[in-house]
């Protein structure tokens, strides 16, 4: 008969109950770790919205260089120049003025918006045998009645304005509550009668300085208003009196359908004033891009308009520029804040141009908002 251990099953401070102090130990230690990393958690979020770093702290610079240093787009990961965009937003964004004259001072000799952002009498004096934009062997003689459509002069002068804003179209823009902040701007640009209904003036505001049509929506949705011009009329009523601005010498296609816009605003007697885009500022602006690497069959006039303002604004904000199908937290947005409709494949090279208005932000020249914005 085998003989049994009387103390084989007491655990008597043994394997199990060593166990059991230590597991319990364990779960103790996790906890205070918890509760220390909740305090710093919160202490660290309550100190972020105290306020952010400020624009020359030692780590914005750090930041900033972070996204300068990155010449070209193709030197990293979307993922990673995401990750650097969304770190910079930790720091305040300050207008630095050296630089940002310096850039103006550049624009200024290279494409002039004060002098030649519109077609006006004095740049195009009557009899003018005006070169296309693009189509360069086309010539358009400026008659009597062609002229008299013109403004005597620039309506807008250098710095004339403290703070712009440009509002792009970009899905960026949605649940971004930018409105009242683009809405407080002295004045503002819009690309394209982008929709401004009660639906959207949270993500976009409503004010509007100038808004630029396309003369492809003119044709494509208002049949070359060859037939009824009342919807027309009545679209570019929702801008109230802001002045439209059109790419009538782009190409000879688009020269009729633009002075159209004209004549139905004088038909129904708006007071609404009607632009003019002056081609050789159009093929300026397009060089000298080009020469910073935007290389695209045309480019936006998004970048378009952002050109102007750095030269007739003081302080230049932009809205609804962004690029790419995922915000800078990596989730997917529309194209459009109205819609996902995607742009003809090659015609623009919109990631470069938002790769130039990143490093324009970081070296403080301009402002890109992506965001949700805290105005007011």
């Amino acid at each position: 008969m085998r003989y049994a251990d009387p103390s084989a099953n007491r655990d008597l401070l043994g394997n199990r109950t060593l166990l059991f102090i230590f597991i319990c130990a364990f779960a103790l230690v996790t906890l205070l770790q918890q509760i220390l990393y909740g305090r710093n958690y919160i202490k660290r979020y309550f100190q972020f919205y105290e306020g952010p770093f400020e624009y020359n702290s030692t780590r914005c610079l750090e930041l900033r260089h972070e996204i300068l240093e990155v010449k070209v787009l193709s030197m990293v990961k979307q993922s990673e120049l995401f990750d650097r965009w969304k770190s910079l937003q930790m720091c305040k964004w300050a207008m630095n003025v050296s630089e940002a004259n310096q850039f103006k001072s550049t624009l200024s000799r290279c494409c002039n918006a004060p002098s030649f952002l519109f077609t006006t009498q004095k740049n195009t004096p009557l009899g003018t045998k005006l070169k296309y934009e693009v189509d360069t062997s086309g010539i358009y003689h400026i008659n009597q009645e062609i002229f008299r459509m013109f403004p005597k002069d620039m309506p807008y002068y250098r710095s004339q304005f403290k703070k712009c804003a440009v509002v792009g179209n970009g899905g960026i823009l949605k649940n971004s509550h930018c409105g009242r902040e683009i809405n407080s701007a002295d004045f503002v640009f819009r690309c394209n009668l982008p929709p401004i209904s009660e639906k959207y003036t949270m993500d976009v505001g409503v004010k509007t300085d100038v808004v630029t049509v396309n003369p492809s929506i003119i044709t494509e949705r208002f049949h070359k208003l060859e037939k009824w011009r009342r919807p027309f009329y009545r679209v570019l009523q929702v801008y109230e009196n802001a002045s439209v601005l059109l790419p009538a010498f782009y190409n000879t296609r688009n020269t009729d359908v633009s002075i159209r816009v004209k004549y139905v605003l004088d038909d129904f007697e708006s007071p609404q004033a009607v632009y003019y885009f002056h081609p050789q500022y159009l093929v300026n602006v397009s060089r000298y891009w080009l020469s910073l690497g935007v290389r695209a069959k045309r480019i936006s006039t998004g970048l378009i308009l952002a050109t102007a303002a750095l030269e007739l604004c003081e302080e230049v904000h932009l809205f609804g520029f962004w690029a790419f199908p995922m915000n800078p937290s990596g989730l997917y947005i529309t194209h459009h804040y109205y819609d996902n409709v995607k742009p003809r494949p090659g015609f623009h090279a919109m990631p470069s141009e938002i790769f130039n208005f990143l490093h324009l932000h970081s070296r403080g020249v301009l402002r890109v908002h992506t965001g949700t914005c805290s105005c007011c």
